[in-house]
């Protein structure tokens, strides 16, 4: 960040107490009289609303309850990924960024509506309870996540270590809810894995941008000099840090913006430029993702595609191009406030609308029709109840846990191909661009 932050909160105490928030100078610092008329009539309905719920809702609640309330509709209300972190919240939050933390494992969002899962992480609880993206979650243990936010979600799922959680998801070709039961564990991630095609081709996967991925990357090129093309496996990488999408495309381009930033504030607003220094810039690419490439690996796909410096292969991304911090409202309480967006080197946005690949390509033998599974927010929450009514009247089925574990061998097997049509796509597509670049 280029400076640190901080937020005024202004204390309701009662409908009196509208002169308050009036006086601060920091809520009409702008604008011209008639905006400052309006701002103060817009207070003046808000606390109104606030004494009218204090004096007369049928249950007695405190003044800072109902507070709470307000301040999580308002963020719930602006995007999926905004919200209020009260104490708990907040407290939860930073035991998640300062390191190990019990958890499954996947990484959620809110699409249409539904609580979904982005991507399991590849040695993870969830990875080997079979959980996989695109898989819409209904209940957490007995609670329906129907109207549940995203943050109320997470704080569920997380817990201690060796602890059982169930799961109730909603899968496509599924005919009713299965149920999923997981063994919460300490959440360690190996990020990049190296594999070979053939003599000629290096496949790198990247499970999710954390801090050493971009000198794993280099480390992978180092060891393999003979390697002649280069598959860049993006699927399922539900995105991390910024600065290490932003490095793995230094890697491959040598100039040009690789993403920009942009919000309301100017301080917000950053370019991202790509450097000439140790840019492998022949080697020919493929990218491959699909829906549940999310965040900073759409950023390295989208850019890539942008500066026409790799082709990708598979199906459109997930969707999640904008820009949350957390801003203290004091010591105890904390907004997660959508600042900005992310933008493309053309100046497209990912935000809700993906990458869509130069080829698309279904996984397995699933057709485009199959892999489809759009239905509009208001249709989804209506099938979605019904879901729940099906496992009231019908039961439902009980997955077996399964024992994935990422694979150890070195080396794409032709039964690898056979099964993943999508890096069989990609791995014919590089070897004709490996004879392009030879001729040239």
């Amino acid at each position: 960040m280029k400076k640190k932050r901080g937020f005024i909160a202004a204390g309701f105490l009662s409908t009196a107490a509208a002169l308050t928030l009036i006086a601060s100078p920091n809520l009409f610092a702008k604008g011209d009289a008639n905006t400052t008329v309006s701002k103060l009539e817009a207070l003046t309905k808000f606390t109104r609303v606030i004494g009218t719920v204090e004096k007369y809702y049928v249950d007695d609640l405190t003044i800072n309850e109902i507070i709470n309330k307000a301040i999580k509709g308002l963020m719930a209300n602006l995007d999926a990924h905004s919200s209020f972190l009260d104490a708990k919240s907040f407290k939860e939050m930073k035991i998640q960024t300062s390191g190990e933390f019990g958890g499954l494992g996947v990484t959620v969002g809110m699409r249409d509506g539904a609580l979904t899962v982005i991507a399991p992480l590849e040695g993870t609880p969830a990875y080997k309870a079979g959980l996989k993206a695109g898989d819409i979650i209904l209940k957490i243990n007995d609670k329906s996540t129907l109207n549940m936010t995203l943050d109320e979600a997470v704080s569920l799922m997380r817990g201690k270590p060796k602890t059982k959680i169930t799961l109730t998801i909603v899968r496509k070709n599924e005919p009713k809810p299965i149920v999923v039961t997981i063994i919460r564990d300490i959440i360690k991630i190996q990020s990049v894995y190296t594999k070979k095609v053939g003599n000629d081709i290096l496949y790198v996967r990247i499970v999710s941008f954390d801090k050493k991925v971009v000198k794993d990357i280099k480390k992978a090129l180092a060891d393999n000099p003979s390697a002649k093309g280069l598959i860049l496996d993006l699927r399922n990488n539900p995105g991390g840090l910024l600065d290490q999408a932003v490095g793995t495309v230094d890697l491959f381009v040598d100039k040009g913006v690789i993403v920009s930033q942009k919000g309301r504030v100017k301080d917000e607003n950053e370019i991202f430029k790509a450097h000439e220094k140790g840019t492998y810039r022949k080697i020919p690419m493929v990218v491959l993702v699909n829906g549940g490439s999310a965040s900073a690996s759409e950023i390295v796909s989208g850019s890539l595609q942008d500066h026409r410096r790799a082709v990708v292969i598979g199906e459109k991304t997930f969707g999640k191009g904008s820009v949350q911090i957390i801003m203290p409202i004091n010591k105890t309480e904390a907004l997660r406030l959508t600042i900005a967006r992310y933008y493309l080197p053309s100046g497209r946005t990912i935000q809700a609308v993906g990458v869509t690949p130069d080829i698309l390509v279904p996984f397995g033998k699933v057709t485009v029709e199959e892999n489809a599974f759009s239905i509009k927010e208001a249709e989804l929450k209506k099938h979605l109840e019904s879901e729940l009514e099906k496992i009231e009247t019908k039961g439902t089925d009980r997955t077996k846990t399964k024992k994935l574990t990422p694979k150890k061998e070195r080396v794409i097997t032709k039964e690898d191909l056979y099964n993943d049509n999508q890096l069989k796509e990609g791995v014919d597509i590089l070897r004709a661009l490996i004879i392009t670049q030879e001729k040239k």
